[in-house]
């Protein structure tokens, strides 16, 4: 729940379907959300620029502490899957943000295609924080 009125880490949860199933996703630490725009500029002869944006997607980017292979395995699969010429179909993200009042804000993300960022940076007696951004076309409120 929300802290006096501030929403948190906390307050929001996230899932990864991919076109094999849900990719689970233990160890989350952190979760970034970005919006992508095109920027268009129009400079006309009398002097006057006019300026606008386009929507241009979406990229998120998850961070967890390794905690299993499941993301190996994952990106180690897709990787098998291009070499073999199979057709790698883009997924689903849904999220869900708990408000101050109780109630639920639900986005859903599509087309969702992964790229494994950082694989791990092992070190003695340490956690391995490894990092995952996510490209999406759209973010759909539901």
């Amino acid at each position: 729940m929300p802290i006096n009125n501030f929403s948190i880490g906390k307050d929001i949860s996230y899932s990864v379907v991919t076109s094999s199933g849900t990719l689970t996703l233990n160890g989350k630490t952190g979760y970034s959300i970005k919006p992508m725009f095109t920027d268009i500029n129009h400079k006309g002869l009398g002097g006057l620029n006019i300026h606008g944006v386009i929507p241009d997607g979406w990229q998120i980017e998850l961070q967890f502490d390794r905690t299993d292979p499941n993301v190996d395995n994952y990106f180690a699969q897709r990787e098998a899957d291009y070499f073999a010429g199979i057709n790698q179909q883009g997924g689903t993200i849904f999220e869900n943000t708990v408000e101050k009042d109780g109630s639920i804000t639900s986005f859903r993300y599509t087309d969702v295609v992964l790229k494994y960022d950082n694989a791990g940076n092992w070190k003695g007696d340490s956690l391995i924080p490894i990092s995952v951004t996510a490209m999406a076309s759209r973010r759909i409120k539901v």
